[in-house]
Parts: structure tokens; C-alpha cells; sequence
């Protein structure tokens, strides 16, 4: 009896060369390599995928080139002792913004605080002021116009309007932490003007129309 796929005698189908340790081989074999995470961390990029295929990286496009950051100019105030946006982890979403002045809040009271930092921020995109979690729960402390917005083609001043909300006044120190940057991609849209709008099945039920 012939033993099964004997008698073949066609060419090999040719193997894809393997890539170095560390970076996977085949169709996604030009996808950056990924360092190990940092310390502490977790990250699920260039993890294993349950089929065996690699994770594209989320900052990959989708042919798997690096994706390349936005760059915000930043000018830091001359004399203000102004300092750099920073992330306080390597998983953090806001960048920690510092004021550059001495202010004190009465309970219940509000104030501007400056940074000492001007912005110049990419087309199609903004930067979202938002509260320091620790100054709300600690302190009762937090951005009045939350989320405020720095357009890209402002280049004043980046001011934070804090108000206090705890029972003590509450003072801000040059060099504290008073709120966060959230940087995010701006949707534009057109106008049309109609006679009437469509119906929907929620129609004209404003404020508190779904219950409590």
C-alpha cells in the first residue's frame, strides 16, 4: 500500500524566514519591537493573541508603522518659574499642569491661577482642563469650568479657574499641581437648516424626562 502524499515530487513551498528573537515572523514581521513592560506596569501590547497572532500595537497604523505623536509647543513664561506638563505614570492619560503663583481660596470661593506656560497646539486638535482627583476628595478643591477647553489657536496664557468647595481656605503654592491636560482630537461639522427636525421617540423630554 502506497503511504499517503508518496509519490509528490513537486517544489517545496518556501518558509518564511524567521525574525530575530523577540519580534514575530510572517505578514506582521515589520511591526515595531516592543520593549518589555516597564516595572510595576501592565501592557497588553505585543502580547499573545488567543488565535496566535501578535496584537497590533495601539500605536501602530494599520500597516504597523509607528504612529507619530502630535507635538504641542509649549513656551515657558520667563521669570514664572513655569514647568513642562508631566504625566505622573507611564499609563497616565492627563499631563499635570503646576501653578506659577501664590493663591489662597476662601471656602466657596474662585480664582484664576496662572501656569506660567503658553501653548501652541496642532490643528484638529484641543487640550481639555480638567480636575486633579486628589485636590476633589482631599480638599474639596476643583476646576469651576471643568472641562475647560484651550483651543489650538490660542496663545495666551494657560490659566485654571479653581474653585474651593471645601470648609477651610485653601492655599495654592508656585510649583503645586492644580489640574490636568487632556489633549483629544476636535470633531468639526457642517450646518443645515431645515423647516422642521425629524421625529424621534424621545421627541421634545428634557431634564429629568427618563426618571430620577
Amino acid at each position: 500500500m502506497a503511504r499517503r502524499g508518496a509519490g509528490h515530487h513537486g517544489p517545496t513551498p518556501a518558509r518564511e524566514p524567521a525574525g530575530p528573537p523577540g519580534r514575530p515572523s510572517g505578514p506582521h514581521r515589520d511591526w515595531p519591537h516592543v520593549s518589555p513592560p516597564i516595572a510595576g506596569t501592565s501592557s497588553h501590547v505585543g502580547a499573545a493573541h488567543p488565535t496566535g497572532r501578535p496584537e497590533r500595537p495601539l500605536d501602530a497604523t494599520d500597516d504597523g508603522a509607528p504612529r507619530p505623536l502630535p507635538l504641542v509647543a509649549v513656551e515657558l513664561m520667563e521669570g514664572t518659574g513655569a514647568l513642562l506638563p508631566a504625566r505622573a505614570t507611564a499609563g497616565a492619560a492627563g499631563y499635570d499642569i503646576c501653578a506659577r503663583e501664590a493663591v489662597t481660596l476662601a471656602p466657596g470661593a474662585f480664582g484664576k491661577v496662572g501656569t506660567g506656560l503658553k501653548l501652541a497646539i496642532p490643528a484638529g486638535y484641543e487640550a481639555q482642563v480638567r480636575p486633579r482627583s486628589g485636590l476633589a476628595a482631599k480638599h474639596g478643591v476643583t476646576v469651576l469650568n471643568a472641562p475647560g477647553t484651550i483651543d489650538s489657536d490660542y496663545r495666551g496664557e494657560v490659566c485654571v479657574v479653581l474653585i474651593n468647595h471645601g470648609r477651610e481656605p485653601f492655599a495654592i503654592e508656585p510649583g503645586m499641581r492644580i489640574a490636568q491636560l487632556i489633549f483629544a482630537p476636535v470633531t468639526t461639522v457642517g450646518f443645515r437648516d431645515v423647516p422642521a427636525l425629524e421625529t424621534s421617540a424621545r421627541g421634545s423630554g428634557g431634564f429629568g424626562s427618563t426618571g430620577r
